[in-house]
Protein backbone atom coordinates (compact mmCIF):
# COMPACT_ATOMS: atom_id res chain seq x y z
CA UNK A 1 0.00 0.00 0.00
CA UNK A 2 1.29 3.45 -1.13
CA UNK A 3 1.56 6.51 0.81
CA UNK A 4 -1.07 7.92 -0.73
CA UNK A 5 -3.72 5.59 -1.05
CA UNK A 6 -6.28 5.66 1.94
CA UNK A 7 -6.95 2.61 4.75
CA UNK A 8 -10.68 2.00 3.94
CA UNK A 9 -12.21 -0.01 6.29
CA UNK A 10 -15.55 -2.04 5.65
CA UNK A 11 -17.47 -2.44 8.91
CA UNK A 12 -20.35 -4.76 9.19
CA UNK A 13 -21.77 -4.53 12.51
CA UNK A 14 -24.79 -6.42 14.00
CA UNK A 15 -25.89 -9.40 16.06
CA UNK A 16 -26.41 -12.55 13.96
CA UNK A 17 -28.85 -14.20 16.36
CA UNK A 18 -31.75 -11.70 16.05
CA UNK A 19 -33.06 -12.11 12.46
CA UNK A 20 -32.24 -8.56 10.15
CA UNK A 21 -29.85 -7.67 13.02
CA UNK A 22 -26.93 -9.44 11.57
CA UNK A 23 -27.41 -8.00 8.31
CA UNK A 24 -24.59 -5.64 8.16
CA UNK A 25 -22.10 -8.77 9.31
CA UNK A 26 -24.07 -11.10 6.81
CA UNK A 27 -23.52 -8.16 4.07
CA UNK A 28 -19.35 -8.42 5.21
CA UNK A 29 -19.43 -12.04 5.26
CA UNK A 30 -20.12 -11.90 1.81
CA UNK A 31 -18.55 -9.58 0.41
CA UNK A 32 -15.02 -11.26 1.95
CA UNK A 33 -15.87 -14.47 0.36
CA UNK A 34 -16.54 -13.26 -2.85
CA UNK A 35 -14.19 -10.30 -3.55
CA UNK A 36 -10.69 -10.51 -3.33
CA UNK A 37 -9.43 -6.28 -2.00
CA UNK A 38 -6.74 -4.18 -2.49
CA UNK A 39 -4.03 -4.57 0.46
CA UNK A 40 -5.52 -1.06 0.89
CA UNK A 41 -9.18 -2.70 1.89
CA UNK A 42 -10.00 -4.57 4.91
CA UNK A 43 -13.25 -6.31 5.58
CA UNK A 44 -14.21 -6.48 9.24
CA UNK A 45 -17.16 -8.52 11.06
CA UNK A 46 -17.87 -5.92 14.32
CA UNK A 47 -20.32 -8.15 15.42
CA UNK A 48 -21.18 -5.99 18.32
CA UNK A 49 -17.69 -4.92 19.62
CA UNK A 50 -18.26 -1.37 20.46
CA UNK A 51 -15.58 -0.12 21.53
CA UNK A 52 -12.72 -2.97 20.88
CA UNK A 53 -13.40 -1.41 17.04
CA UNK A 54 -11.83 1.70 18.32
CA UNK A 55 -7.90 0.30 16.71
CA UNK A 56 -9.17 -0.45 13.40
CA UNK A 57 -11.43 2.58 13.07
CA UNK A 58 -8.87 4.45 13.94
CA UNK A 59 -6.06 3.14 12.07
CA UNK A 60 -8.74 3.89 8.57
CA UNK A 61 -9.07 7.18 6.45
CA UNK A 62 -12.27 5.64 5.04
CA UNK A 63 -14.69 4.20 6.94
CA UNK A 64 -17.72 2.18 5.82
CA UNK A 65 -20.39 0.84 7.81
CA UNK A 66 -23.51 -1.73 7.12
CA UNK A 67 -25.79 -2.20 9.49
CA UNK A 68 -29.57 -1.81 9.78
CA UNK A 69 -31.06 1.28 10.84
CA UNK A 70 -34.87 2.73 11.86
CA UNK A 71 -34.82 5.88 9.53
CA UNK A 72 -38.77 6.04 8.96
CA UNK A 73 -38.23 3.86 5.75
CA UNK A 74 -40.45 0.91 4.50
CA UNK A 75 -38.58 -2.42 5.42
CA UNK A 76 -35.93 -3.02 3.01
CA UNK A 77 -35.35 0.45 2.08
CA UNK A 78 -31.30 1.89 1.97
CA UNK A 79 -30.02 4.81 3.26
CA UNK A 80 -26.76 5.74 2.49
CA UNK A 81 -25.95 8.40 6.12
CA UNK A 82 -23.24 11.22 6.63
CA UNK A 83 -22.92 13.16 10.06
CA UNK A 84 -25.86 14.38 11.86
CA UNK A 85 -27.79 11.57 10.02
CA UNK A 86 -25.93 9.07 10.95
CA UNK A 87 -25.76 10.21 14.51
CA UNK A 88 -29.62 10.28 14.53
CA UNK A 89 -30.12 6.97 12.81
CA UNK A 90 -27.67 4.74 15.42
CA UNK A 91 -29.36 6.51 18.28
CA UNK A 92 -32.34 4.19 18.69
CA UNK A 93 -32.39 2.29 21.93
CA UNK A 94 -33.56 -1.08 20.40
CA UNK A 95 -30.20 -2.29 19.50
CA UNK A 96 -27.44 -3.91 21.52
CA UNK A 97 -24.89 -2.55 19.34
CA UNK A 98 -25.87 0.65 17.71
CA UNK A 99 -25.37 3.10 20.56
CA UNK A 100 -22.00 1.45 20.92
CA UNK A 101 -21.01 2.17 17.50
CA UNK A 102 -21.79 6.23 18.09
CA UNK A 103 -19.88 5.76 21.48
CA UNK A 104 -16.63 4.60 20.29
CA UNK A 105 -16.53 6.80 17.20
CA UNK A 106 -16.42 9.63 19.82
CA UNK A 107 -14.21 7.91 21.52
CA UNK A 108 -12.23 7.60 18.23
CA UNK A 109 -12.47 11.61 18.27
CA UNK A 110 -11.51 12.19 21.51
CA UNK A 111 -8.16 10.38 20.72
CA UNK A 112 -8.09 12.75 17.79
CA UNK A 113 -8.32 10.11 14.93
CA UNK A 114 -11.37 9.26 13.04
CA UNK A 115 -11.79 8.74 9.57
CA UNK A 116 -12.40 11.23 6.89
CA UNK A 117 -15.12 10.01 5.88
CA UNK A 118 -17.29 7.95 7.54
CA UNK A 119 -20.00 6.66 5.87
CA UNK A 120 -23.08 4.24 6.75
CA UNK A 121 -25.22 2.07 4.51
CA UNK A 122 -28.48 1.20 6.54
CA UNK A 123 -31.09 -0.30 6.08
CA UNK A 124 -34.83 -0.48 7.45
CA UNK A 125 -35.23 -3.94 8.98
CA UNK A 126 -38.37 -6.28 8.71
CA UNK A 127 -37.57 -8.36 12.21
CA UNK A 128 -34.63 -6.92 14.66
CA UNK A 129 -36.41 -8.55 18.07
CA UNK A 130 -36.95 -12.49 17.06
CA UNK A 131 -34.09 -14.61 18.01
CA UNK A 132 -32.85 -16.60 14.84
CA UNK A 133 -29.78 -16.74 12.40
CA UNK A 134 -31.62 -16.32 9.71
CA UNK A 135 -32.37 -12.59 7.61
CA UNK A 136 -35.92 -12.67 6.89
CA UNK A 137 -36.37 -12.97 3.52
CA UNK A 138 -36.90 -8.97 2.17
CA UNK A 139 -33.40 -8.26 3.76
CA UNK A 140 -31.53 -11.76 2.66
CA UNK A 141 -32.44 -10.69 -1.00
CA UNK A 142 -31.24 -7.20 -0.59
CA UNK A 143 -27.59 -8.11 0.49
CA UNK A 144 -26.50 -8.35 -3.91
CA UNK A 145 -27.79 -4.45 -4.15
CA UNK A 146 -26.41 -3.61 -0.90
CA UNK A 147 -22.62 -5.41 -1.66
CA UNK A 148 -22.90 -3.62 -5.23
CA UNK A 149 -23.23 -0.11 -3.25
CA UNK A 150 -20.24 -0.77 -0.92
CA UNK A 151 -18.07 -1.24 -4.04
CA UNK A 152 -18.76 1.32 -5.66
CA UNK A 153 -18.09 3.79 -2.51
CA UNK A 154 -15.06 1.06 -2.21
CA UNK A 155 -13.73 2.47 -5.35
CA UNK A 156 -14.42 6.10 -4.96
CA UNK A 157 -11.96 5.93 -1.71
CA UNK A 158 -9.65 4.60 -4.12
CA UNK A 159 -9.83 0.86 -3.44
CA UNK A 160 -10.11 -1.85 -5.96
CA UNK A 161 -11.38 -5.56 -6.03
CA UNK A 162 -12.07 -8.61 -7.91
CA UNK A 163 -14.19 -11.64 -8.17
CA UNK A 164 -12.58 -14.65 -6.54
CA UNK A 165 -12.12 -17.60 -8.60
CA UNK A 166 -10.47 -20.98 -8.45
CA UNK A 167 -7.04 -19.03 -8.27
CA UNK A 168 -7.88 -16.57 -5.67
CA UNK A 169 -9.93 -18.58 -3.39
CA UNK A 170 -11.49 -16.94 -0.43
CA UNK A 171 -9.21 -18.09 3.20
CA UNK A 172 -11.42 -20.41 4.78
CA UNK A 173 -13.05 -18.99 7.72
CA UNK A 174 -15.57 -20.42 9.97
CA UNK A 175 -18.86 -18.11 10.25
CA UNK A 176 -22.02 -18.77 12.01
CA UNK A 177 -24.20 -20.19 9.50
CA UNK A 178 -27.56 -18.10 8.33
CA UNK A 179 -30.43 -20.24 8.81
CA UNK A 180 -31.78 -19.89 5.16
CA UNK A 181 -34.47 -22.58 4.98
CA UNK A 182 -36.88 -20.18 6.68
CA UNK A 183 -36.47 -18.22 3.07
CA UNK A 184 -37.05 -20.93 0.89
CA UNK A 185 -40.71 -21.91 1.65
CA UNK A 186 -40.33 -24.47 3.59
Amino acid sequence: MSENEKKILILGVGNILYTDEGFGVRVAEELDQKYQFSPNVEILDGGTLGLRLMGPIMDADYLIIIDIVLNEGAPGDMFRLLGNDLQKACAFKNSMHQTDLLDTLAQCSLMGKVPDDVILYGIEPVNYKDMSAALTPELEARIPEVMETVLKEVEKAGGTYTLRTETNPATEKVYVPRDTSRNSGN
